[in-house]
This record gives structure tokens, sequence and C-alpha cells, in this order.
């Protein structure tokens, strides 16, 4: 049993999780050539939320929500009925379908502590579940983690222009195999890809066939570049509406990841356990906390135009920056923050070069085996940094590819 206990730990490897790039500092290994490459310090594992600041007067609502006292700090476990309330009508008016603040929303403690509650929702041991490769590293760990049996979907995203590439015959041979539970991320974590409205309504279509759940991760989906269309899963007549679970938040796109803040909301049956869930695991979300939620949804005129902007140039310069290397190819992102450059062939190992890239230039980003083990030769890179810090960190990964070039 202790050996059990212990092998799901070790599923549940944080080495590469945000955050940890000062823990993993060591000192330079042997097989490095070259000297180290001036540069300011750059994680790409994660957004800088001080080049990006923060929803204007979410540390306001922060702070009124200190001063309210109790009322706010010890709200009910699915979250302060006076946030959920406004908050469910701004969803249902983004995504398209009703949501019902009493039954069918819950705030948690991030997306992340969304992820794990919707999943632990679903999934009990021997469970099959149908997950996508490349997507969100987390989906598989937890899935692993539950002793659910993940069946694998490819997304070829790099064949093909519009839409995420998704490997619809792989999913209905997933549904036919028994699986009743599909999790995914759209757009898509880590290309950046956005599903096609086609895509959506087959996915809806095959879920209602099957009588599979469905969880999405939409985190990024408000930030959406030019020419982009998106379709919410959700908002599909052919779905029930108490088949899917849909997972958003502010931290990303509006860059309060540091208030721990994310909701799910749908099916009412699965939004019930993961409030009972929760109310073991967490209690809540961080009381005062949730105040800032006020301000989602609610930002100044011309906010987030801006915000879609500064990212849409560092975007579409780094994108020019990896195609400029010889034998590297990228897809250019449709929404969110990331980019999943593959790199050309290398004298080093893929997790050798994440390690020199930390140690020989200072870039800290994510191996592409943490996505799908189809990926190795991939990084992902999360470029909601400084727009000069982002491009010079880029320039000195181009540089030790040429050091380490096959």
């Amino acid at each position: 049993m202790i050996m059990n206990v212990q092998r799901k730990f070790e599923r549940l490897a944080t080495d590469n999780a945000p955050g940890q790039e000062v823990r993993l500092r060591a000192s330079r290994s042997d097989w490095m050539i070259g000297d180290p490459l001036p540069g300011r310090p750059v994680d790409f594992s994660h957004g800088d939320v001080d080049a990006h600041e923060p929803t204007p007067g979410a540390f306001e609502a922060f702070a009124a929500g200190v001063q309210a006292g109790g009322v706010q700090a010890y709200t009910e476990y699915r979250g302060a009925a006076a946030i959920r309330e406004p908050l469910a009508e701004r969803l249902a008016e983004f995504t398209g379908a009703p949501v019902d603040a009493a039954e069918d929303l819950i705030v948690t403690p991030g997306t992340q502590g969304a992820l794990f509650l919707a999943v632990a929702a679903t999934v009990a041991a021997g469970d099959k579940v149908a997950i996508v490769q490349p997507d969100y590293f987390a989906n598989r760990k937890l899935v692993e983690f539950l002793e659910g049996e993940m069946l694998p979907v490819q997304m070829n995203y790099a064949e093909t222009e519009t839409g995420a590439g998704l490997d619809l015959n792989q999913l209905e041979k997933a549904f036919r195999a028994g699986a009743r539970v599909f999790l995914f991320s759209n757009p898509n974590n880590p290309c950046g890809v956005v599903y096609s409205p086609r895509e959506i309504a087959d996915i809806a279509d095959l879920a209602t066939r099957f009588g599979a759940t469905i969880i999405v991760d939409q985190l990024y989906s408000r930030l959406r570049y030019e020419g982009s269309t998106y379709t919410h899963l959700r908002a599909q007549p052919a779905i029930p509406a108490d088949n899917v679970v849909t997972i958003m938040g502010p931290s990303k796109t509006e860059s309060l990841s540091g208030y721990r803040l994310g909701v799910a909301f749908g099916a009412p049956a699965v939004i019930e356990r993961m409030e009972k869930l929760q109310a073991i695991v967490s209690l809540r979300a961080a009381g005062y906390s949730q105040a800032a939620l006020k301000t989602w949804f609610n930002e100044p005129e011309g906010w987030l135009d801006a915000r879609i902007a500064a990212h849409q140039a560092i975007r579409d310069e780094l994108v020019a920056l990896f195609r400029s290397i010889g034998g590297c190819t990228v897809r250019q992102p449709g929404a969110g923050s990331y980019l999943f450059p593959r790199l050309p062939e290398l004298t080093i190992p893929p997790a050798n070069l994440v390690k020199a890239l930390r140690e020989q230039a200072g870039v800290t980003v994510t191996p592409g085996t943490e996505f799908s083990p189809h990926t190795a030769r991939s990084v992902r890179l999360n470029f909601s940094q400084d727009h000069a810090a982002s491009v010079s960190a880029v320039e000195r990964l181009a540089a030790l590819v040429e050091r380490y070039r096959a």
C-alpha cells in the first residue's frame, strides 16, 4: 500500500511547474559548451504580472473584502452569493448559455483548483478518460493520480491552418471504448490554437451520442487575436447543459494569478460534488480574494483591447524569431499567451537543452514532454512577459540552439 501511494505521488512531479526554476538551478554540467549568454533572466514557465499589471481596481476590491471582515472571510463553500450572482450574468453573456448562480457556479482556489475538483468529481479508479495530446500537463497527471485510464486523442495542430486539428475519429473510438469523460483546453495549452466551430460542433455531437461529460478549460478564451473565431462548447444546442463543465478564471489574461481565483460552471450535479470536495480540501476560495472577482468582465472600456494588442505584438515578434531558426517550426497562436515551437534536431537530449537554457542563457521554458510524449523536441513559452526582455530571451535561445545543432 505504501508503495502504491508513493507511485501515485511520483506521477505528480513538479520539477517543471511554474515557479520551480529557482529550486532547479544547479552548477553548470560538464557537457555544456560555451560561455553563458548575457541578458536578463526570463521565466517563460508562467506570465509576468509585473510586466502586465492586474486589472484596475482589483486590489481595492480585495481591500474592501478584508474590511468586510468575517462576512467575506467565511463565505459559502461555493463562494459568496453576492459575488456569484453578478458573475453568473457576465459568464452567461460571454458564453452564450444561461448560468444559474445558485446551482451552476462554484468559485475555486484558482483554475487549477477548479480542474482538480472537476476531474475528481467525474473520475473514479478504473474510469476511462479521453485526453488530448498535446494538452495541459495537469490533465494527464490528475487522471493518473485518481487511477483513471487515459485514452489519448491526437491533436495534429501543426498539420492544419484552421482549428486545432483534433482527430475526431480517435475521439469517437475513445467513446466507443468506454470513455465517459473528455477533458481538453480551448484555446489549447500549450499550442494556443483555437478549436474551429466545426470541431466544437462535432465534439458536442459525439458527447451527446455517447452520454459523455465534457470538462473544457477556457482559461484563455478572452485573450483572442485578430482573425480568431471562438466557439463556446456549452452554447452548442446539440449537447445537454448537464454534460458540460466549463473552467475559467482571471489569473492569466487579467494578471490576477496571485489572488488564486477560478470558477467552474455548468452541470449542477458535478458542481454539487465539487462543492462537497472543496469543503474538505480547502473549504472555499480565499474569502477576501473573492471580492476581486467584482472587477472581472467589468474592466474599464478599452482595457481588454489594449491587453490583447500588447500580447499580439509580442506574439508576432517571437513567432518571426522562431521561424528564422533553421529547422524550427511554430504555429502562430490564435489566442492565449503560449508558443510551442518544435526545435531542430540537436546534439543533446531535449531535457538537457531545457537545463542548458536555464543555466547558460537565463531562460526557463517548459519541456514539450510535459504535454505529450510525442512532442519531445518542443518547448512551451508563456510570452506574457516584458516585450523587450522576451525578445532578448528568445534570441539567446536561438543562439543556444545553434551551439547544440546536430
